[in-house]
């Protein structure tokens, strides 16, 4: 049997199997319909919580799904999945995405959740361990190494700044997880009005459906469990991987769990792109930005 990666060098080579290029190419090549809703943020970042409250408006609070990818697909992995991302069972159509601004079929409308970068990378750790690599055999600092050096256009700092130079259009609508933790009444308000959801019981339902303690209640919609089943072999996975996505529900934890030197490694990294790209001094300054759109 397939044993866990215990090293970051065997989980990035088990990670390189995840999507082939086929369904990427696929995803890429997809043709919007104008009224297609994609949730495009980067991995860790709100993704699942988006997609929950995207569906709940247009569909009344329908929870008559698996798993939430089965009713809102990753579009660069729906091929890898089997399913079919045009065939949808509610509208408008919606898709999950990681792509950036310069990658994502053009056409749609698209909400991306920004995240501080350092809880983004607290979340993807406690996401891959226990199923991309086995629990407690890599370290935070080791897994901030690949967070910092995934590639161009693959990296936190390249899917932001894509996003932010789009910040102005009418087809793009930008939101913090922090505010939507802090506001969810406020978030789910801004979504509905950017689809075009006025219907007042939907976004109510969507509100009470969105909220921590109902995701954890029904943590197992929420989960990469259907992922898996479709890729942990082609990965050379072993069966049984823990994916849960609905965690604590803090803000901040990447603050006070990580090192002195990662942190100076973000900031470094933060002020060579973002930085310096647009004059956003840090994730603090970005997100009052990002928040200061959303309310415009």
């Amino acid at each position: 049997m397939a044993s866990r990666p215990r090293t970051i060098n065997e989980m990035q080579a088990a990670l390189n199997h995840f999507m082939t290029p086929e369904g990427l190419a696929k995803g890429l090549a997809f043709e919007p319909r104008k009224t297609d809703i994609f949730i495009s943020p980067f991995a860790k970042c709100g993704t699942t919580w988006m997609q929950q409250i995207v569906h709940g408006l247009r569909t009344g609070g329908d929870m008559d799904f698996t798993e939430i990818s089965e009713v809102v697909p990753w579009l660069e992995m729906a091929h890898d999945m089997d399913l079919d991302p045009s065939e949808q069972k509610a509208a408008p159509r919606a898709f999950k995405s990681h792509l950036t601004w310069d990658l994502i079929p053009k056409g749609g409308q698209y909400i991306v959740v920004l995240r501080d970068p350092l809880d983004a990378l607290m979340s993807m750790y406690r996401f891959f361990e226990g199923w991309f690599f086995e629990a407690g055999c890599i370290d935070i600092e080791t897994l901030a190494q690949y967070f910092l050096q995934r590639d161009a256009g693959r990296n936190y700092w390249d899917h932001a700044a894509s996003w932010w130079s789009v910040r102005h259009r009418d087809d793009v609508l930008l939101l913090s997880f922090e505010t939507m933790k802090q506001d969810l009444t406020g978030t789910v308000k801004r979504v509905a009005d950017f689809i075009g959801i006025e219907d007042v019981d939907a976004r109510q339902i969507t509100l009470e459906q969105a909220s921590f303690e109902f995701m954890k209640t029904h943590e197992v919609k929420f989960n990469d469990h259907l992922t898996s089943a479709a890729r942990d072999a082609a990965c050379g996975l072993p069966p049984g991987g823990t994916t849960s996505k609905v965690m604590q529900g803090k803000v901040g934890l990447g603050k006070s769990q990580i090192t002195d030197h990662v942190r100076a490694a973000f900031d470094e990294r933060w002020q060579a792109t973002l930085g310096a790209q647009f004059g956003l001094a840090d994730y603090a300054a970005f997100r009052t930005a990002v928040d200061q759109l959303a309310r415009a």
